[in-house]
C-alpha cells in the first residue's frame, strides 16, 4: 500500500486540505515583510551636518537658516549642500560671493546631523547616526538577518526531521516573534544587530519546517525563493514525463496531504503567498514610518499563525517513517472525517499503516563529497553553484534597490512586488513548451539587457529607469523560478538533496552579498549596477553549458552523469 491510495481513498482535496492550504498561507505572510524590511528601516534619509552649535551669541546667531548654512556646509561637485562634511570655521565671506571657489578645511560633521523626516519619522540612520562613513553599518543588517537565515535553515531542518515539523513550527513562531519585537526595543545597533540575527534564524524555520518535511541540514530551498519552490516541486513530482521517483517526503505540509491531481494548484496558490505578503507590506510600511513600530507592526501577525497551529497537522509521513502508527492514524481519520469520507476509516487501522512505502532506500549514504569525486559532477555542481550565486546577487540586488532611481520607494517596491506576477505565470507556460535551458537562458539574456539598458540611461531619467528595473525584476523572478526545477532535474536522484542544498547553499551567500553590493555606490556610483548586470551576464553564459532535461528520464546514479554524452 501506497500513502497516495491512502490520500486518494479519505480524499485528496477536501476541507482538510483546503483547511491546511489557508492555514500555511497566513504563516507565511509575515515572512516576505522582514525579508523586504531593511529597505525601509535602515534607509537613509537626506542629511546635513547639524550647526546651530556654532551660535556663540555672535554673527552667526543672527543669520538666517540659509546662510548659516552657506557659511558652515560645502556644495558638492552637483551644486548640493554636502551631507557629512562641514568648514572647520564660518566663512563669512561667501555671504558676499556664494560661488567663489576657495580652498578652505573642512572637516567631518561634529555635532551630529539633522535629518529630512518627509518620507520617515525614524529609521536606523537616524537613530544611532549611521551615515557617511557609518553608513554601512546600517545597510549591512540586511545581510546579518540573512546570515541568520542561512544557518536557521541548517538548524530547523536538522530539528524538524529528528523532533517533528508540527512542534518546531510552533518554537519557530514562538521565537521569532521574541526576538523580532525585542530587536524593535534595542538600545544599541550591537544589541540590534545580535537581535535581527537571531530573528532571522527563528524566522526562517517557518518557511523551513512549512514547505520542506523530510529535510536534511543544508537541504532546503533558499529563503528568498521558497514561494516558488512550492510550485516547481509539485511540477517536478507531478509530471508524467519524469523516470525517477521522489521522495515523497519533500513536500509542503499542504501538498503532502493533497492527491497528485492537485498538487500542481495548491503549489501554485501557496507561491502567490510571498507575493501578497510583499504587497501588503508595502502600505504597512507606508502608514508606519517609525522603524521600531514597523518592526513591530510587520510582526504582530505572527500571533495569527499561532493561533491557527492548532489545526495544523502533524506529518502523517513524518510519523509512519518514525513508527507512531497511532498518531498517524489519528489524522488520518481526522481527514477522512472532515473530508466526508469516513467509511474509509472502518477498513484503516493503524497496523496496516507499517505496511506504507513512504521513502525510497538507498544502497549507500552519499555525502556532499562524493558532489565533487567525479569530473562531470564536478562540473555540474560548479556551474549550477556558479549560476544560483549569480541570480541570487541579480534577483535581490534589484529587490534592495528601491530607492536608487529618485523615485518613491513605496511605489518602487509595489510595483517591484507585482512584477513577479507575470514572472511566475509565464514560467508556467514555457517550461513544458520550449524546455527548460531556453527558458533559463533566455530569462536570464532578457535580464541582463534591461540592467544593461540601466547602466546607459541617464541618471536624471529617474521613471524611465524605474520602469526598465521592474521589468527586469519580473525577468529576475522567471529566472529564479526555473533554476529550482532545472538544476533537481539535473541531479542524479542519489545525491539530488545534497545537490540543491549546496545550491541552496551558494544562493544564500548571495542574498547575503547583495545588500554589501549596493554600498559599492560610494566608490562609484555606477558600479552596483555594473556588478549585477555582470551577474546577469555571468549566469546567462553558465546556463548555456547545462543539458537540456525535458522529455528526458532524469539520472538516478552519479555513474548516469559520468556517462552521459
Amino acid at each position: 500500500m501506497k500513502f497516495e491510495d491512502i490520500i486518494s481513498d479519505i480524499g485528496g482535496f477536501g476541507r482538510f486540505q483546503k483547511m491546511i492550504v489557508i492555514i500555511s498561507f497566513i504563516s507565511r505572510f509575515t515572512l516576505p515583510c522582514h525579508f523586504l524590511l531593511n529597505s525601509f528601516i535602515a534607509s537613509v534619509p537626506a542629511h546635513r551636518c547639524h550647526v546651530a552649535a556654532r551660535d556663540d551669541g555672535g554673527i552667526f546667531g543672527n543669520l538666517s537658516l540659509a546662510d548659516q548654512l552657506t557659511v558652515s556646509i560645502p556644495l558638492e561637485e552637483d551644486g548640493t549642500r554636502s551631507s557629512c562634511r562641514m568648514y572647520a570655521e564660518p566663512q563669512y565671506h561667501l555671504l558676499l560671493n556664494s560661488s567663489e571657489e576657495i580652498q578652505v578645511p573642512t572637516l567631518r560633521c561634529q555635532d551630529g546631523w539633522v535629518y529630512d523626516n518627509t518620507t520617515f519619522k525614524s529609521t536606523l540612520a537616524t537613530e544611532w547616526d549611521l551615515v557617511c562613513d557609518q553608513r554601512s553599518r546600517s545597510q549591512a543588517t540586511a545581510t546579518i538577518f540573512f546570515v541568520g537565515v542561512m544557518f536557521g535553515a541548517v538548524t530547523f531542518g536538522s530539528l524538524s526531521d529528528r523532533f517533528g515539523r508540527r512542534i518546531m513550527l510552533l518554537t519557530s513562531y514562538l521565537s521569532g516573534m521574541l526576538f523580532a519585537l525585542s530587536s524593535a526595543f534595542a538600545t544599541s545597533f550591537l544589541m540590534f544587530a545580535v537581535l535581527r540575527f537571531l530573528t532571522g534564524f527563528c524566522m526562517t524555520g517557518i518557511a523551513i519546517v512549512s514547505v520542506v518535511l523530510c529535510t536534511v541540514i543544508l537541504d532546503t530551498l533558499m529563503a528568498f525563493s521558497f514561494h516558488l519552490n512550492l510550485y516547481l516541486k509539485s511540477c517536478y513530482i507531478h509530471s508524467s514525463r519524469i523516470c525517477v521517483p521522489v521522495c515523497p517526503c519533500h513536500l509542503h505540509p499542504g501538498v503532502e496531504w493533497v492527491d497528485v491531481q492537485h498538487r500542481k494548484m495548491v503549489g501554485i496558490i501557496e507561491s502567490f503567498s510571498w507575493t501578497f505578503g510583499s504587497i501588503f507590506f508595502v502600505p504597512i510600511a507606508y502608514l508606519v514610518t517609525d522603524w521600531r513600530w514597523l518592526i513591530v507592526s510587520v510582526t504582530l501577525p505572527v500571533l495569527l499563525g499561532i493561533f491557527t497551529w492548532r489545526w495544523m497537522p502533524e506529518s502523517a509521513r513524518w510519523l509512519i517513517a518514525n513508527g507512531k502508527m497511532e498518531e498517524a492514524h489519528m489524522y488520518l481519520v481526522k481527514c477522512a472525517k472532515m473530508n466526508g469520507t469516513e467509511a474509509f476509516c472502518q477498513r484503516l487501522q493503524p497496523e496496516t499503516l507499517s505496511s506504507i512505502v513512504v521513502s525510497e532506500k538507498k544502497d549507500r549514504v552519499y555525502s556532499y563529497l562524493d558532489l565533487m569525486r567525479t569530473p562531470k559532477m564536478r562540473r555540474l555542481c560548479l556551474c549550477t553553484g556558479s549560476l544560483w550565486l549569480s541570480v541570487a546577487i541579480a534577483f535581490y540586488g534589484i529587490t534592495f534597490n528601491i530607492s536608487g532611481f529618485g523615485l518613491n520607494i513605496y511605489l518602487t517596491q509595489l510595483l517591484y512586488s507585482s512584477a513577479e506576477v507575470p514572472g511566475k505565470l509565464s514560467i508556467f507556460f514555457l517550461l513544458d513548451r520550449i524546455g527548460r535551458k531556453p527558458t533559463q537562458v533566455g530569462m536570464l539574456t532578457m535580464l541582463a539587457v534591461f540592467l544593461g539598458i540601466n547602466l546607459v540611461v541617464p541618471k536624471d531619467m529617474s521613471t524611465l529607469r524605474t520602469v526598465v528595473a521592474i521589468v527586469g525584476k519580473g525577468f529576475a523572478a522567471a529566472s529564479f523560478g526555473t533554476i529550482v526545477l532545472y538544476s533537481s532535474e539535473l541531479f542524479p536522484t542519489v545525491i539530488r538533496q545534497n545537490g540543491m542544498g549546496y545550491n541552496s547553499f551558494m544562493a544564500r551567500i548571495g542574498v547575503a552579498l547583495a545588500p554589501l553590493i549596493l554600498l559599492l555606490d560610494g566608490v562609484w556610483k555606477t558600479l552596483p549596477q555594473l556588478v549585477l548586470f555582470s551577474s546577469a551576464v555571468v549566469a546567462a553564459s553558465v546556463a548555456t553549458q547545462l543539458s537540456e532535461t525535458r522529455d528526458r528520464c532524469l539520472p538516478e546514479t552519479i555513474e548516469d552523469v559520468e556517462g552521459r554524452q
